[in-house]
């Protein structure tokens, strides 16, 4: 019998930071299978592997990194054909091509520029791929780019709009394909999908608007370049061609998105239904959807939960294909094989294949080496909760488990809410170490996909627009009251935590609100007007959907950010942050913890020099996990199990 949160678990921040690899861009070469993956103990560096003879081994060697830095969230970093490795180099950002085995050779020249969403086109020996140049003091130049094999300078094909990606060529050669979006749209409110003849030098001909659309209020200059398609708000998301030159892409110009194809001239729905076939763009080489011979082999989320499926081209009969997973992602396809990414309430993610004949489908690498025992792992419990003016909100709850301990009589846990990133993104169920270091330990979670998250369709996509702040913040905090309402968690020692677009949420939860005990923010932002003004392009107009276009809207933008308010923020508050990030510059971090610092806030801060936007190497990972958790037992009184590294809590008397 130990308090809740001071329970002593199996799973270690060490375990958890050291052990634990991330899985990232897949791809085939015929049959051969490669993937990408992400190795903390490396420093985060992006290693690529394939599955031979049975068994994964690894084909890039330290240091070299494929990782682009596009749009400053990267993918698509890599592409194989004919044995051979095209990849972009972290270090370098320059495109770089070797045979497993062999010294990697540089394609690019050095530049400014960083590509992305590579592909082969094996009839002109060159590489298509998206490019992004830097330009002085202006924005960067989008376009996308040939590359010789051989090496060489890059020539445009397509250029002219702000943003580009997912250029596809067709079987035969004589086909492009891709999308583009111009300011202020982000490409989940509007691409357009484009498609166009190649001719013999292989320059695009004859370009036509397939599908797609943008924002009304996107009427910049760059639209001027290229006719409008229809007006309805339409995101189209991952175009592929079939073996037959038939055009498969999702759209959600019902709403959710769904699959369609182009063919004899026109679009087709495929199979209409109430679920998204597809993802916001938040990197390239995001896929959701392949083609295995006669069929489309597909993933879909149906109220947060992931299934796979088989749509038959022509017919476009659904047949469900049952699997023990509610994640799937990265699906790819050469013949009859499937393969793609898993997670689940009991499992880890892990790389799986499947046979599109028989059903079997076989684990081909987990992400972690060391598991937690079944009576261990607190399993997700999706939930939805009514919010304020009657809507609904979704999350996952996680009860406290550890099977070695109980709690005193009476006590009820506390509560750690969590508020994911994007905003435009969303939570899954899969088994989340990080969230079972606190389930093992005594904490409750609830996981939040407020409004304004993916998964549940466009029309709960937007109801975070011009919201940001409010909403979000609403459904954080109205789920934690709920849970403490059904005496499920303890009310007086409910704490938030946020990274990113979540760590904005949780700092406006804990000034407006007075909900919760404690917070941690990791890289969060806190002051509106100076992110829409520093952030990156890729960024550059997003708060103009979110907030209000600037500077109609400059009053709601200080109305909504923290920095402006922080005399009505008596909580404390531990801060993470990398003095390497673009996305959310260090100061919106620094401006705001010496103001509570000032004002006898207790107040911890953990910088660390060598990291961006998100945590990449182990010993920061592990040294953040711990830190929060040291901060959590100060706040809320309880003694760790864990003998941890001691955190300095400015203004916090023992």
């Amino acid at each position: 019998t130990a308090p809740y949160g001071s329970w002593r678990s199996p799973l270690s921040a060490r375990q958890l930071a050291g052990e634990t690899i991330s899985f990232g861009h897949v791809a085939f070469d015929g049959d051969m299978l490669y993937w990408s993956e992400s190795r903390p103990r490396e420093g985060g560096r992006q290693t690529l592997m394939r599955w031979r003879e049975d068994r994964a081994e690894e084909i890039l060697p330290a240091p070299w990194s494929a990782r682009t830095r596009a749009h400053e969230y990267g993918g698509g970093a890599f592409t194989v054909a004919e044995g051979v490795v095209y990849f972009c180099h972290n270090a370098d950002q320059r495109i770089h091509a070797f045979r497993p085995g062999e010294a990697p050779r540089a394609l690019t020249p050095e530049s400014t520029t960083r590509y992305a969403d590579l592909l082969v086109d094996a009839r002109r020996q060159r590489l298509i791929a998206v490019s992004e140049t830097a330009a002085g003091g202006h924005e960067s130049r989008a376009s996308i780019v040939a590359v010789p094999l051989a090496g060489g300078a890059p020539v445009a094909l397509v250029e002219g709009e702000d943003f580009y990606s997912s250029p596809v060529v067709s079987a035969d050669g004589r086909s492009l394909a891709w999308l583009s979006w111009n300011h202020p749209a982000m490409p989940w409110d509007g691409t357009r999908l484009w498609l166009a003849r190649l001719d013999e030098a292989g320059r695009p001909q004859d370009v036509r608007g397939i599908a797609g659309s943008e924002r009304e209020g996107a009427n910049g200059p760059s639209l001027a370049r290229t006719p409008r398609l229809d007006p309805i708000p339409e995101s189209v998301f991952q175009p592929q061609f079939g073996p037959d030159g038939t055009l498969y892409f999702a759209s959600d110009r019902s709403g959710w998105w769904n699959l369609y194809c182009y063919r004899s001239g026109r679009v087709e729905a495929l199979h209409p239904r109430a679920a998204e076939f597809g993802l916001p763009q938040w990197q390239f080489g995001m896929s959701t959807c392949a083609v295995a011979g006669p069929e489309l082999v597909c993933a879909f989320s149906e109220h947060g939960q992931w299934s796979l499926a088989g749509v038959n081209t022509v017919t476009g009969r659904f047949e469900s294909c049952p699997l023990p997973y509610t994640e799937i992602s990265a699906v790819r396809a050469s013949g009859r094989q499937a393969v793609f990414i898993v997670a689940s309430p009991q499992q880890m993610p892990a790389l799986v294949s499947f046979d599109l004949d028989t059903g079997r489908h076989t684990v081909l690498r987990e992400s972690a080496s060391t598991s937690l025992a079944d009576d261990d792992i607190s399993v997700a419990e999706p939930v939805s909760y009514p919010t304020p003016g009657g809507m609904e909100a979704h999350g996952f709850f996680y009860p406290p488990r550890n099977h070695r301990y109980r709690a005193p009589a009476g006590e009820r846990p506390p509560l750690l809410v969590l508020s994911h990133g994007g905003p435009t993104a969303a939570t899954g169920s899969g088994l989340n170490p990080r969230i079972q270091y606190f389930t093992t330990r005594g904490f409750a979670v609830l996981d939040v996909n407020y409004r304004g998250s993916t998964g549940y369709g466009r029309a709960y996509r937007e109801q975070l627009d011009g919201q940001w702040g409010v909403v979000d913040v609403e459904d954080c905090t109205t789920g934690a009251r709920w849970l403490a309402a059904q005496g499920r968690v303890d009310g007086r020692r409910m704490v938030i935590r946020g990274s990113s677009a979540g760590g904005y949420t949780t700092l406006c939860a804990l000034t407006f609100h007075g909900c919760f005990a404690a917070g941690a923010s990791y890289y969060g932002i806190s002051d509106l007007e100076a992110l829409a003004r520093d952030t990156h392009k890729f960024e550059k107009h997003y708060l103009d959907r979110l907030v209000g276009p600037r500077p109609a809207q400059a009053a709601r933008y200080r109305e909504r950010s923290p920095i402006h308010h922080a005399e009505r923020l008596r909580t404390p508050v531990i801060f993470f942050q990398g003095r390497e990030d673009k996305v959310v510059p260090p100061d919106q971090t620094e401006r705001l913890a010496s103001v509570l610092r000032r004002r006898g806030i207790p107040v911890a801060t953990v910088m660390f020099d060598n990291e961006a936007h998100g945590f990449r190497r182990a010993e920061n990972i592990e040294r953040a996990l711990e830190a929060e958790y040291f901060f959590y037992a100060r706040v809320l009184g309880f003694t760790p199990a864990d003998d941890l590294p001691a955190v300095t809590i400015d203004n916090l008397s023992d």
